[in-house]
């Protein structure tokens, strides 16, 4: 690990400040970013995914995809995760926060929003950031794709009819255009890219070239998420300084979401006996969000000044440094994870 990588999270608690002061000091040029969007997916954070991910996309065969079937247990969890536990934990959590708890301190007319801000959130799984924990952990490439791929498709399907059971309304305008667009700049563009890319390289010099272009590229994945964060916290600078309790009250049920469903997807990883390459993984993307949807969802059903809107805002906020911290976790539990998993484990980290 370079000395970059592993004062890591120094640089991104200096990223969030420094976004925060330039979006409080230069809120023009940070609303001129922001406006450059197509169905409210922003292209100067989609180009900055893409430096991100496509680097981590390069390491995928599509030949050993068929290794997936290995996997099918941590597939099962994460779905377990994401469809059945972390949107009906959210309506607890937020009910029992939002609408209880710290209900005194927030205004009244906008806590049923807060609430559904929180549970649009929930309901819309991660896609391209996962590919960033996932490489920090170390975690199964080839899982991770897959993984995202599944839950891309049943979220097509689920999306609109969960979040109506969950608010209560018979029909929920799904931002299509968003949904659609986000899984073709996020997920699709970037694998024929990197597909393309490593072709190019394995037909030029073997495996040498691709090695020398991963270690190249490594550094720009990892300064394209530090930028990602300082247009994140810019974008909402005014925003976080106006309401500094508001926001700080949100985040309290989107943090313990994130390590309640984090924590039981690692810990239902170990007793189904999946190996650590799939479980750290698994815990990541059984913990984030597609704040792009939820976000446009939020804008879509309730306006874009509404308490839905902010809730969301929240989650993208919190994104970034709470998934670093999750990825740590796991790294450091590696040996507590392998010590209690069943032999059948070891056997499939033997092949890989």
């Amino acid at each position: 690990m370079s000395t970059f990588e592993r004062y890591l999270t120094l640089w991104v608690a200096l990223c969030i400040v420094a976004g925060i002061a330039l979006g409080h000091f230069m809120p023009g040029m940070f609303a001129a970013v922001a406006a450059a969007d197509i169905a409210k997916v922003n292209l100067p954070v989609a180009a900055l995914i893409w430096l991100m991910i496509i680097p981590m996309l390069l390491k995928i065969d599509f030949a050993a995809l068929g290794q997936v079937r290995e996997h099918w247990r941590g597939v099962g969890v994460t779905l377990f995760i994401n469809w059945a536990v972390k949107p009906f934990s959210m309506a607890l959590l937020g009910a029992f926060f939002i609408g209880h708890l710290f209900a005194p301190l927030l205004p009244a007319d906008q806590i049923q929003s807060y609430i559904a801000g929180l549970i649009l959130l929930a309901a819309a799984p991660c896609t391209a950031m996962v590919f960033v924990w996932s490489n920090l952990c170390g975690g199964e490439p080839h899982y991770t794709l897959s993984q995202v791929a599944l839950n891309d498709v049943i979220m097509i399907f689920l999306f609109a009819p969960l979040v109506g059971l969950l608010l209560g309304v018979a029909s929920i305008s799904v931002p299509w255009d968003t949904l659609l667009l986000s899984v073709v700049l996020y997920i699709v563009v970037p694998v024929v890219v990197a597909q393309i890319w490593r072709r190019s390289l394995l037909a030029q010099d073997s495996d040498r070239a691709l090695t020398r272009t991963l270690k190249t590229l490594q550094p720009v994945s990892l300064v394209a998420l530090l930028a990602t964060l300082v247009l994140l916290f810019g974008f909402q600078g005014e925003q976080i300084l106006a309401q500094p309790i508001v926001i700080a009250l949100l985040a309290v049920p989107i943090l313990i979401q994130v390590y309640l469903n984090a924590g039981l997807a690692y810990w239902l990883s170990r007793r189904f006996g999946v190996a650590w390459c799939v479980a750290a993984p698994a815990a990541l993307i059984g913990a984030s969000n597609f704040f792009e949807l939820a976000v446009a969802a939020a804008i879509s059903l309730f306006g874009l000044n509404s308490g839905a809107a902010i809730a969301t805002v929240v989650g993208v906020l919190v994104e970034v440094p709470v998934m670093l911290s999750v990825v740590r976790i796991v790294k450091a539990t590696k040996g507590w994870y392998e010590a209690g998993a069943p032999a059948s484990t070891s056997a499939v980290e033997a092949r890989q």
